[in-house]
């Protein structure tokens, strides 16, 4: 017998875990649309040297790799973004700029697995290719509070920086040709601490210790917009770049307000990196105010020059992308999913094996009207069919036996509250029943 088993940082989805995920990946289809953003799809293989060396060392050593067949290197995605920027310089002749696209499919990185991150996961991306604007940065930060927004989160921060800050502020220290370490040091400083942080920026960028905490001022820099700026031109010594990065950031912040953006869901965070290497502008983090320790459920930035090592057309792009799985893993942590293993919240019971084709047409009205219904397969006992619902999360049973059909009704039993009721049918005249059903589904749940 072989031993059924999955492999270390990959996971089966159950129906009671499936079921809401799914929902999650169509309402981001749905806010993704709101704001014009089109689907596409890209190869889960791409020839490896389209993967490697646009992420960061780590990122590199983390993608499945291996000869196929035809004695090709191909690797298998390790995020979205990489294969857009091919994707867009192979095709954008024929789509135009801007672009804007939406993409939802699994990703791969053989990292060392933690809580809410596997090995094998899906992303939520959108982004928008073609364009510098400030507009398209200032509807980034619209579209992840619309998408958290509407999944049903209210307290959630969304962290914004600008890498520019950060280059400016590392031109104005002499360590501009060190940015890469000093920056994927500094992306660290929320997991390991201010002192680390240091160390790891002196022993691997080789900056001084003065160096290492001009940086780390950064993290000082937080409190109301107007003080986090007014500090920032002031630790920047008038770098021209930095303050150039100072006023992009401004208007971002004033224009995501603008978008209806709270402005208690947004934070100026100067301290991010995040840790890919192809991150220009822009950079976005997103946490839940409940669970800040499981990281960011939502992140993402510009990037002006990816595209760049495809073709000589200049394509900017700025996007971010949603974890989902980690943002399930928030909420199995929070109680908030969902309880029920099946899509359907009508089961039809089946007790009265003369009566078959009465069930199967009754389910069939249901089915016509939009309602979603799962017929029991057997004709047992009503006791067992019913512990069968309640297991599996239905809303309402129907029950008709032969004297119900004989008198043209059914019994409609509310699992939750165990009440019921009878409500005229007859496969000429299904609209009572059918009518009733969808006001026990509706959303108010009151029934009225």
């Amino acid at each position: 017998m072989i031993q059924p088993r999955t492999l270390k940082g990959f996971r089966d989805y159950l129906p009671a875990v499936m079921i809401p995920r799914e929902q999650l990946m169509q309402t981001a289809r749905e806010v993704f649309r709101s704001f014009g953003f089109a689907p596409i799809d890209t190869p889960t293989l791409e020839h490896l040297e389209i993967l490697t060396g646009k992420g960061s060392e780590e990122t590199d050593r983390q993608i499945y790799r291996f000869t196929d067949n035809g004695g090709r290197d191909v690797g298998m995605r390790f995020d979205l973004t990489v294969p857009l920027a091919r994707f867009a310089a192979q095709h954008i002749g024929s789509l135009g700029v801007p672009f804007k696209r939406y993409h939802i499919a699994p990703v791969w990185r053989g990292e060392k697995p933690q809580e809410g991150r596997y090995r094998e996961f899906v992303q939520c991306d959108f982004d928008t290719i073609g364009t510098e604007s400030v507009l398209a940065d200032i509807e980034a930060v619209a579209v992840i509070n619309r998408l958290l927004e509407t999944i049903g989160f209210d307290r959630f921060t969304i962290s914004i920086n600008n890498r520019a800050i950060l280059t400016g502020l590392l031109e104005h220290l002499d360590l501009a040709d060190r940015s890469v370490a000093v920056l994927r040091s500094l992306d660290k400083l929320e997991k390991i601490g201010r002192k680390k942080t240091a160390d790891e920026m002196i022993s691997a960028a080789g900056v001084t210790s003065e160096q290492a905490d001009a940086v780390l001022q950064l993290a000082d820099c937080t409190g109301e917009a107007d003080s986090v700026f007014a500090t920032l031109t002031q630790i920047s010594g008038g770098n021209e770049t930095a303050m150039t990065g100072i006023a992009r950031l401004r208007d971002i912040y004033e224009g995501s307000l603008a978008s209806g953006v709270p402005k208690q869901r947004l934070r100026l965070d100067v301290s991010i990196a995040r840790g890919l290497d192809y991150y220009t502008g822009v950079i976005f983090e997103t946490t839940l105010d409940d669970l800040p320790t499981i990281g960011s459920v939502c992140s993402g930035g510009r990037y002006d020059n990816l595209a760049g090592l495809y073709t000589k057309q200049h394509l900017p792009g700025i996007g971010a992308s949603l974890g989902l799985d980690r943002l399930i893993a928030a909420m199995e942590q929070l109680n908030l999913l969902p309880t029920a293993s099946t899509p359907a919240p009508v089961l039809v019971t089946y007790f009265d094996k003369d009566h078959r084709d009465d069930y199967l047409r009754l389910a069939h009205q249901l089915r016509s009207a939009g309602i979603a219904v799962e017929v029991y397969p057997e004709p047992r006992k009503l006791g067992a069919q019913l512990k069968y619902a309640d297991a599996h999360g239905f809303t309402i049973a129907i029950i008709a036996g032969g004297t119900e059909w004989a008198e043209g009704e059914c019994q409609l039993k509310v699992l939750a509250t165990k009440q019921s009721e009878q409500v005229a049918y007859t496969h000429d005249h299904p609209s009572a029943l059918v009518d009733r059903v969808a006001q026990l589904l509706a959303p108010s749940g009151d029934g009225a």
